[in-house]
């Protein structure tokens, strides 16, 4: 096997996610090994991992799977190198900024409730430390 293609243990251990998580993305389509090991191994290379990457930072901003492909799927068009006319490209490239700008809404969001999470669990150590009770 050469340099370029890593198993499926590397790839998790790479991105942080289980080997479980990486089949169930490979069932849904949003990635696909590039190749298969004379024993059937999946092998991934880096523009996999960097897609792996894409999916595993959107998640938590609860993008939908749907939501994943649709970028996915621009962004591939966009990279391919593909001549595209001027109208595909600045409609695919409106389709990456709306992501854009959902996920900068959704970070703002994730800081207002870990700011609530932070105010609550300060409360509750207050609580504790100027309790007192035995």
């Amino acid at each position: 096997m050469s340099g370029e293609h890593m198993q499926i243990g590397e790839v998790a251990a790479r991105t942080e996610l289980s080997l479980r998580t990486i089949r169930h993305y490979e069932e849904t389509g949003l990635v696909v090994p590039s190749a298969r090991s004379r024993g059937g191994f999946r092998l991934y290379t880096e523009a996999d991992v960097a897609r792996l990457m894409v999916i595993r930072r959107m998640k938590p901003l609860d993008f939908t799977l749907d939501e994943m492909r649709a970028l996915l799927e621009a962004t591939d068009r966009l990279d391919s190198g593909e001549n595209l006319p001027p109208d595909d490209r600045e409609d695919l490239l409106d389709r990456v900024r709306d992501f854009e700008r959902a996920a900068q809404q959704r970070v703002e969001e994730l800081r207002t409730r870990l700011s609530r999470a932070e105010e609550f669990a300060a409360t509750l150590a207050q609580r504790l430390t100027g309790s007192s009770r035995p």
